[in-house]
């Protein structure tokens, strides 16, 4: 069957289709993007579909954004996505706005049980019994013109999307329907939430291991190569690689060969900006004590493990009751986040990481399972 394809390549088209889509229950969102060497994606492609067309967007000769900001801040029209993070990093790069309410029918289908992480592929042969062809995932949709498989398979996408949400969406509950919506939202939000720089050292490897000293380098070495990688728009290791964090903060290298010899570092680093780090190193090696981070707590030893898998029985017993995928329920970070609250002995405080629905449905059984458990002899 032939599609439907409508192509969007100027200001004036992108305002007067976004009028029209104002008046949808809901449109279906897709883009194809370049990331290979960019710290930001770079868009390719914007696609959209209404459940009956396929409109492809063009976002390299398209300078005025603003009617589609409108369309995804409009709560009246519920934005359908796929496994959309990076989808949106694109649009809030090109738009500033991100989409409200928001749909991801990967997380739909974890609510209806038909599979956890599902790629899209996989949900349209379970909804649709339709294959989908592969093959442009990975090609170059900067070229200009796309060829006629790339426009095929983008247009595909977006008819797809709208036809698995129309499928999905009366199967789910109304709370079941409120989740996907509540899971969205905080995606939405979680990008919203700029990644504070400073902040960015509690992550890296090994980081528990040093000292608070230490961790003053790592905190400023880890600023310095967020801060770079996004002025630069270059992928973080190219900044610094991940692996070369840890020692440079635990060895703190006064010269440029001790530097180079430094594992994982790539010797354009050294050669681009190995003074800078070395001044840097040395400033932050400096600092009076009153101004250390305070000490990253270590991983929960081996003992919690028999407590982690205690939690995760409470969330699969309500997934099997609700009849959601297992994995949905409770993330692994969430319960470590609650084990390291109060572990071993106690009190336990309930994560910001557990919110809403379930926080609401588990909060108080995994506090009272530990509870139960610090009883025991």
């Amino acid at each position: 069957m032939a599609i439907d394809i409508h192509w969007i390549r100027d200001n004036d088209s992108l305002g007067r289709f976004c009028a029209e889509w104002h008046q949808l229950p809901y449109v279906a969102l897709d883009t194809e993007f370049m990331r290979v060497d960019t710290f930001y994606p770079i868009a390719g492609l914007l696609q959209v579909g209404d459940g009956v067309r396929a409109y492809l967007i063009d976002p390299l000769t398209i300078d005025n954004w603003q009617p589609l900001a409108a369309l995804l801040e409009n709560p009246a029209v519920v934005k359908v996505v796929h496994a959309c993070s990076e989808d949106l990093e694109v649009l809030l790069r090109l738009t500033g706005s991100l989409p409200a309410p928001l749909f991801d029918t990967q997380l739909a289908a974890a609510y209806l049980n038909l599979g956890f992480s599902m790629g899209y592929s996989r949900l349209v042969q379970e909804v649709l019994g339709i294959d989908l062809p592969k093959g442009e995932t990975r090609s170059d949709w900067l070229q200009r013109p796309l060829s006629d498989t790339q426009i095929s398979y983008a247009a595909e996408d977006a008819l797809h999307l709208a036809e698995v949400f129309v499928q999905l969406r009366p199967k789910l509950s109304d709370d079941k329907y409120a989740w996907v919506l509540e899971d969205g939202a905080e995606l939405v939000a979680n990008l919203r939430r700029e990644i504070d720089p400073y902040e960015v050292y509690r992550d890296a490897k090994l980081a528990w291991k040093l000292s608070r000293a230490q961790l003053t380098v790592l905190r400023e070495l880890c600023a310095w190569r967020e801060i770079q990688a996004r002025a630069r728009d270059l992928p973080r290791n190219r900044i610094i690689r991940e692996h070369s964090l840890w020692p440079l903060a635990r060895t703190q290298p006064d010269n440029l060969g001790a530097l180079a010899k430094i594992e994982d570092m790539h010797p354009r680093t050294v050669r681009q900006d190995g003074e800078f780090l070395l001044d840097l190193i040395k400033r932050s090696g400096s600092v009076s004590p009153d101004l250390w981070p305070p000490a990253v707590p270590e991983p929960l030893p081996v003992d919690a493990a028999a407590l982690l898998k205690q939690m995760k029985a409470i969330g699969q017993a309500e997934g099997e009751r609700l009849n959601i995928a297992p994995e949905l329920m409770l993330r692994k970070k969430t319960l470590e986040a609650l084990l390291k609250s109060g572990y071993p002995n106690g009190p336990y405080q309930l994560p910001d990481s557990l919110r809403g629905w379930r926080r609401e449905l588990m909060g108080q059984a995994l506090l009272d399972s530990l509870a139960t458990a610090g009883e025991q002899p």
